[in-house]
């Protein structure tokens, strides 16, 4: 174990419970929006920054994660320098030091098991309000504060005009259920219990969403926290596949506006050639490639995606901040270069603790690995990677995915 992490110490129940707060606060910071989010998250690095320059923390500067996310960032800003407008790119790649001081204050601060535990409890009590508020809004058609979505077969629940409470939902609940995991085999059957019924509220939840792909999301991520998961028999592991299957038909048979959704606005454009060549998401592709087609090595710059489709006259390309897709977004902007570069990085850093990860069987860890694989699935459409709303998802999980388990915390990893 690092030597430094006996020097590590909170000054004082207050100073705990102060991040604690700050920590727990991030899902509902997001729900009032990205300035409240950001805000948020710049008091965590300046707070955090006070006692990060009183310990000895000179041994990160060789810690292997923290190179490789300063050289990630340096790659960033050598991209604003050939984008096409550098002002816009400078911008958001300039801020990305916020991720990496956040990954190295989740570090720190969760080194305690009981932190962590502590800030589930909490993001659990918020995140099963939002639940209860997308079954609400999908009952009466609008949340509890009087929100509605203009489409009716989508939900916005806490976010208004936006309908993107299902990557919300996707980026909090897979930690969730790696927390409700944790001491499995101690728990008693009622505990088992409500562990399965909270998870088949969430698939349901999901399905309510109309986000097919967060649906999708959702299905493929749990598939793998089961299938690591070692503390649940196949006998059961089936059973619970098959209820979501279960759960998913009957919502598809029972409810007309999921069948609209899954259904309707998906296989009959796919049975009709021009309704398919006119699909919103093979128009967005396939202009993605064209954008990525101008400059195929480096890209036209991170966030100048926008500046392509919408500053240059072409039938080929629908004006939009983003392709909808993360590969397309990464070779639109990035290059093949640039995108193997960003690839190589993130799967690196992911890959390089699978050993430990089935070793020690984490569950709060495995539910972070989980949710992060599900960000690269290929084909499905997606917000945009490096958005202040994404970007934090990811950022918190990959930061949790670390600090989570003391073999791979920067502070107290051998």
């Amino acid at each position: 174990m690092n030597l430094n992490y006996k020097k590590i110490n909170f000054h004082n129940s207050f100073s705990n419970t102060y991040f604690l707060l700050l920590f727990a606060m991030i899902p509902a910071s997001i729900l009032f929006g990205p300035a409240i989010s950001l805000s948020n998250i710049l008091i965590i690095i300046i707070s955090f920054l006070f006692i990060f320059f009183r310990i000895n923390s000179h041994f990160l500067l060789k810690d292997k994660s923290i190179i490789m996310l300063v050289i990630l960032y340096l790659y960033l800003i050598l991209n604003s320098s050939i984008s096409i407008d550098f002002e816009i790119s400078v911008r958001r790649n300039f801020g990305f030091l916020r991720y990496i001081l956040l990954f190295i204050a989740i570090n720190y601060f969760f080194q305690k098991k009981e932190n962590l535990y502590n800030l589930n409890k909490i993001w659990l009590a918020i995140i099963s309000l939002v639940l209860i508020d997308i079954a609400y809004e999908f009952n009466t058609g609008h949340n509890i504060l009087g929100f509605e979505a203009d489409n009716k077969k989508r939900i916005v629940s806490f976010f208004k005009d936006e309908a993107i409470v299902g990557a919300f939902i996707n980026g909090f609940i897979f930690v969730l259920i790696g927390f409700l995991f944790v001491n499995y085999e101690k728990k008693n059957n009622l505990q088992k219990f409500l562990i399965y019924a909270f998870i088949i509220f969430v698939i349901s939840c999901m399905i309510f969403t109309g986000e097919r792909s967060n649906t999708i999301k959702l299905f493929v991520g749990l598939f793998l926290f089961f299938w690591l998961n070692n503390k649940i028999n196949f006998k059961y592991k089936l059973f619970f596949a098959l209820s979501g299957l279960c759960i998913f038909l009957f919502s598809f048979y029972q409810f007309t506006e999921i069948k609209h959704r899954y259904y309707n606005d998906i296989i009959l454009k796919f049975s009709d050639e021009d309704k398919r060549k006119n699909y919103i998401y093979f128009q967005l592709y396939k202009s993605g490639i064209e954008v990525f087609k101008t400059k195929p090595y480096f890209g036209v710059g991170n966030k100048n995606y926008r500046v392509v489709t919408c500053g240059i006259p072409n039938k080929e390309l629908i004006c939009n901040s983003h392709p909808h897709q993360i590969y397309l977004e990464f070779l639109s902007e990035h290059g093949v270069l640039g995108t193997l570069i960003l690839l190589g990085i993130i799967f690196y850093l992911l890959f390089k603790n699978l050993k430990i990860i089935l070793l020690s069987r984490n569950f709060i860890q495995i539910g972070c690995f989980c949710y992060l694989l599900t960000v690269f699935l290929p084909l499905l459409p997606g917000g945009s990677f490096f958005s202040d709303f994404n970007a934090t998802m990811f950022w918190i999980n990959f930061s949790l995915f670390y600090a989570s388990n003391l073999n791979t915390n920067i502070f107290t990893r051998a």
